[in-house]
């Protein structure tokens, strides 16, 4: 048996309470919750809701995932993902300077195939060695997107910049992640591709989701839908269009409006019964399957955890499914495991997230905010637990 006190976001509030010279009781009133609630947080004693440590992030005027302690710089050293970032930033600032001279781009087709592999890379959880490819390849195609103008070329680099927000989102880069996403709407405008704008629209959408201002993301995510709205018909447009009916849902779960959590999950239930399950479709995991994760997704953030329970039991995962995809479902519900006092069933989601995409998790402040309610509940761990909490640096 090990015992640990984990470095949890409570104790970050804290620290950050008394830096900014404010009492508990201050920063309750200025978050709009009880001063018990909050002092219950800050003691580790009760854990945060994603919405409730945005209201907190707002009123210390600091960034949610300051709170969160994001990026975990020795985790990242220790997947061996921290050099790999800068080289993404610099392929990202060539983005206007024309066609490289020293630069000789392979064909078009061989771009959009590396690109796509890109995209699979990231969605298995191999972080490391998307990381790796990214820099070179973005490098290459705005080359041959500046040389040729070829729309395809211009997808294939909207994709990319793509690809450059999902990795800097999973490992806590917010401001390489919010640059990734400005550079995919400049090329997505360049290849005249409304799909390709509106996934943009949609990341943007989530970017302020994590960033806890529910109702811009909103507003965003409605400009994603008009966008969609423009694309030619088909399965593309409607998987697009589904996938932002289940932002929109997410969003306002966590903004407490229930009739358009309602109303946006019946849109996407009944765009997902036409398409049938798309996972590999633009990378959305659009289908059932998603709509059923976004509906359990929303009961969590509605602190209706046995409901999201009784959702979660129906879902089956396709093999099909992305392993980063399945990964973050096993994690939300096994937060909802741990607030119900399941502690044993929330600890076999979290192995179940770890063997699927153990990069991904182990940067994941879902899965270490749920460990750290383990320790909480049950200061001395079995030895399998303990293990886990030291693989995610707790």
């Amino acid at each position: 048996m090990t015992d640990f006190t984990p470095d949890t976001i409570g104790k970050r509030i804290k620290q950050t309470r008394k830096l900014r010279h404010m009492t508990q009781t201050e920063l309750a009133l200025k978050a709009a919750i009880s001063a018990s609630h909050m002092a219950q947080i800050e003691q580790g004693k009760r854990q945060a809701s994603p919405a409730v440590v945005a209201s907190i992030a707002r009123a210390l005027s600091v960034p949610v995932a300051d709170l969160e302690g994001r990026p975990y710089i020795e985790e990242l050293r220790r997947d061996q993902l921290d050099g790999l970032i800068q080289p993404i930033r610099e392929s990202l600032d060539v983005f206007d300077l024309g066609a490289d001279p020293d630069v000789a781009p392979r064909p078009i087709e061989d771009l959009v195939a590396h690109t796509d592999r890109v995209c699979r890379l990231i969605r298995a959880s191999d972080l490391r060695s998307a990381a790796a490819e990214l820099p070179g390849l973005i490098t290459e195609t705005t080359t041959a997107a500046h040389s040729t103008g070829d729309r395809r070329a211009w997808q294939a680099l909207a994709m990319q910049y793509r690809s450059g927000y999902d990795l800097a989102s999973k490992l806590g880069f917010q401001d390489l992640a919010s640059i990734s996403l400005d550079r995919m709407g400049w090329a997505a405008e360049r290849a005249s591709d409304a799909v390709t704008g509106a996934i943009r629209q949609y990341n943007r959408a989530l970017a302020y989701l994590r960033a806890g201002q529910y109702r811009t993301g909103i507003r965003i995510a409605e400009l994603a839908r008009q966008t969609a709205a423009q694309a030619d018909p088909g399965i593309e447009r409607e998987a697009v269009a589904g996938q932002v009916h289940l932002g929109i849902a997410v969003l306002a779960a966590r903004n407490g409006d229930a009739e358009a959590i309602t109303g946006n999950l019946a849109e996407a239930e009944s765009i997902s019964v036409r398409t049938g399950e798309v996972p590999e479709l633009l990378w959305l995991a659009f289908g059932p399957t998603n709509v059923a994760a976004h509906r359990a997704s929303c009961l969590i953030d509605q602190m209706l955890y046995h409901e999201a329970l009784i959702v979660a039991r129906a879902i089956e995962i396709p093999d099909s499914w992305p392993a980063s995809r399945a990964a973050h479902h096993h994690a939300e519900i096994a937060r909802a495991l741990l607030w119900t006092g399941k502690g044993d069933a929330a600890f076999r989601r979290l192995l179940d997230a770890r063997r699927l995409a153990p990069q991904q998790s182990r940067h994941s402040s879902t899965v270490r905010e749920t460990v750290a309610g383990l320790l909480r509940a049950q200061r001395r761990l079995p030895e399998s637990m303990a293990n886990y909490a030291s693989w995610i640096g707790m």
